[in-house]
């Protein structure tokens, strides 16, 4: 953090007065991303400590800038330490605003033409900007090749099929996998493929759209980010807008090159599957393997657009094994209780200390609650306190004989029990509660802990629970 402190000061002569983490390990990325402000001064701090990824980044940055592309400014880095500062584009991601205006498939117009500039400046990306790029600093492959595609299938294979216990025969699977590369390759891979062209990688700042999250790009086929747009399965965008959004697409790229329609969706749908399987690995990889129960709530919203796929497209070429594991995937009874919780409506509770800001809501729905329990009785100022947590006896205890914070449970579980209830009727997903205190450690925790246990076993409603100032010490 000491690194990012420096160069905020260096780049803006004056010392951050906050220091605010945007997202902790809830993110997939492994970056430490923060932001840090003085006044009308802010920035956005990296730390991560893989040298070549932040090098990709930070001269795609440059290279993108110096053709007009709307991506932030870097401030200052210290590659040495693994750390840079971005410019900050605020707090709203395309998905954000897409999940706050919507009913259902009911998408607001405002946002329908957001994804209208979205997809108007992507060919910018692929076929202006790619035409001069270095691309020998991309990291870890220089293009989208067969390497790369073995990577995404095997991922999908080993982390999502078996371990969501699908089964297959594995030698004549990884004979449909190289028929899907071998006619993946044989597309034009030209072009700048920015790999992760997905709605929350785009901000919105006043209207327009700026892009992050490029540093794994490389060489390789138009098809595949606009696929990767498209088909982001928490989006969920209707059949009809993808449809609307394509055809604008390729409208734009005939601004740039001679395309053909025909020659560009013989390969397309092969790149929509070959996505959605990239996404299904890295959800079974972050949900089944590492137990982080929210990247399966992605699951759902996946196997809903390959139902679409499987009775809307047939490819121009013979994947029976592959297929016959997709409708094996669409009647397995494990991934249908994941589409049922995902009807559910999750309460994710959350415990922090206010040094160190609020936690990120990562659903796209602003937050939800933020309770401030620094007024309570501290049981930290008690030497016999000072080395448990709001989940130990003592502590509960103490805590439970203090009359007001009796009354400040009340005031919150009757806030939260009437939203909870609102959400359920109107078929919302997610709602976030907050508790800070001093140092996050007793009253926010316990105060989190008796908000759960009262919503536990109400039915539709599922409970996640984190103690963000606990995690890596006494992790729950």
């Amino acid at each position: 953090m000491d690194v990012l402190q420096k160069l905020f000061e260096r780049h803006f002569h004056t010392a951050a007065a906050q220091v605010q983490p945007l997202q902790g390990k809830l993110g997939g990325s492994g970056r430490n991303i923060i932001r840090l402000s003085a006044g009308r001064q802010s920035a956005i701090g990296i730390l991560y400590n893989v040298r070549e990824e932040n090098v990709a980044f930070l001269e795609f940055s440059r290279h993108f800038r110096k053709h007009g592309l709307p991506v932030p400014e870097i401030c200052a880095e210290d590659l040495d330490h693994g750390a840079y500062l971005e410019e900050d584009l605020g707090d709203t991601t395309l998905f954000e605003f897409l999940s706050k205006h919507r009913t259902g498939e009911n998408i607001a117009p405002d946002v329908v033409e957001a994804y209208r500039k979205v997809v108007a400046v992507l060919p910018r990306f692929q076929i202006e900007a790619g035409r001069d790029l270095n691309y020998k600093v991309c990291y870890p492959r220089g293009s989208f090749d067969r390497q790369s595609i073995s990577w995404d299938l095997n991922y999908f294979k080993y982390y999502f099929l078996r371990l969501a216990g699908i089964p297959f025969n594995e030698q004549a699977l990884e004979d449909d996998f190289d028929s899907l590369t071998t006619f993946l390759l044989s597309a034009n891979c030209d072009y700048f493929l920015y790999r992760d062209f997905q709605s929350r990688n785009i901000m919105l700042k006043s209207g327009q759209p700026f892009f992050l999250d490029y540093q794994g790009g490389r060489k390789g086929a138009l098809q595949y980010d606009i696929a990767s747009l498209l088909y982001d399965a928490k989006a969920d965008l209707p059949p009809e807008l993808r449809q609307e959004l394509l055809d604008l697409y390729i409208d734009k790229l005939g601004g740039f090159i001679d395309v053909s329609r025909e020659a560009f969706l013989r390969h397309y749908y092969a790149y929509v599957y070959v996505r959605i399987l990239q996404a299904l690995g890295a959800y079974g990889f972050r949900g089944f393997y590492e137990r982080k129960a929210h990247f399966l709530q992605s699951v759902p919203y996946a196997l809903k657009n390959l139902r679409w796929l499987l009775h809307n497209v047939k490819l121009p070429i013979a994947l029976p094994t592959l297929m016959e594991a997709f409708n094996s995937m669409l009647g397995s009874e494990k991934l249908q209780s994941l589409a049922s919780e995902a009807d559910n409506l999750t309460v994710q509770i959350w415990s922090f200390s206010f040094h160190r800001g609020w936690p990120k809501d990562e659903s796209g729905n602003g937050g939800g609650f933020v309770f401030d329990g620094r007024s309570l009785p501290n049981p930290g100022r008690e030497e016999r306190f000072k080395a448990l947590t709001g989940k130990d006896a003592p502590v509960i205890d103490y805590l439970n004989r203090q009359e007001s914070v009796h009354q400040f449970l009340a005031g919150v579980l009757s806030l939260v029990d009437a939203s909870v209830s609102n959400y359920q009727q109107r078929g919302f997903k997610h709602l976030m509660v907050s508790f800070g205190c001093t140092g996050g450690q007793h009253r926010s925790v316990y105060l989190a802990e008796q908000l759960a246990k009262r919503l536990r076993g109400r039915n539709g409603v599922e409970v996640v629970v984190r103690h963000r100032e606990l995690e890596g010490k006494d992790a729950v």
